[in-house]
């Protein structure tokens, strides 16, 4: 059990039987009465924010979160299916639950799945990760009017700017947390 004067920002607690996380923290105690703890609150699984107050002495339950690593295994059109790498378990995401994390996904990448209560509720990918660029446009020499970067498809399906020596077929590394382009390596 947490108590109001255990928030902060980063904070998982639990409410109506789903996972918040606190955003925004602020304190206040006004010259009378109790002091106030004024939240901004993000539900874990929809995304939805909100704020609330709480006063001091009020008691929470901690959000019961773990995570799992897990290997990404296909997509069956609908929903992602990963595999705990100890138990070997399956556990199916919608794309929503997955996000934007799908044009990084490719067979046989170790992720870290968040769980609630034992359900899957979001992915965090790796920082880094190597991609085959599908589709890029020859770079013609001296053609400097376009800049220093081209457009090229990832084998996700995610676009990409890489400079103008990266040819289809080679492998690139990507920032899972801005999704640019890092560096050329070797496949």
């Amino acid at each position: 059990m947490l108590e109001s004067g255990d928030l902060k920002k980063g904070v998982k607690i639990e409410i109506d039987g789903e996972p918040y996380v606190i955003v925004q923290f602020e304190f206040v105690k006004p010259g009378k009465g109790q002091a106030l703890y004024k939240c901004r609150l993000k539900n874990m699984i929809t995304g939805v924010q909100f704020d609330k107050t709480y006063r001091s002495g009020e008691k929470f339950n901690e959000a019961n979160l773990e995570e799992a690593e897990m290997e990404y295994l296909y997509f069956d059109g609908e929903r992602y299916c990963f595999m705990n790498t100890s138990t070997y378990d399956q556990e199916f995401l919608t794309a929503d639950q997955v996000g934007d994390a799908k044009n990084y996904l490719k067979e046989n990448t170790v992720c870290s799945v968040l769980l609630f209560d034992r359900r899957p509720i979001g992915i965090t990918l790796p920082n880094f990760v190597d991609l085959k660029v599908t589709q890029a446009d020859p770079w013609v020499k001296g053609d400097t009017a376009s800049g220093s970067t081209k457009p090229a498809t990832l084998e996700t399906g995610y676009m990409v700017q890489v400079p103008p020596f990266i040819e289809e077929g080679e492998f690139i590394r990507i920032d899972t947390r801005s999704g640019q382009y890092v560096e050329r390596v070797k496949g």
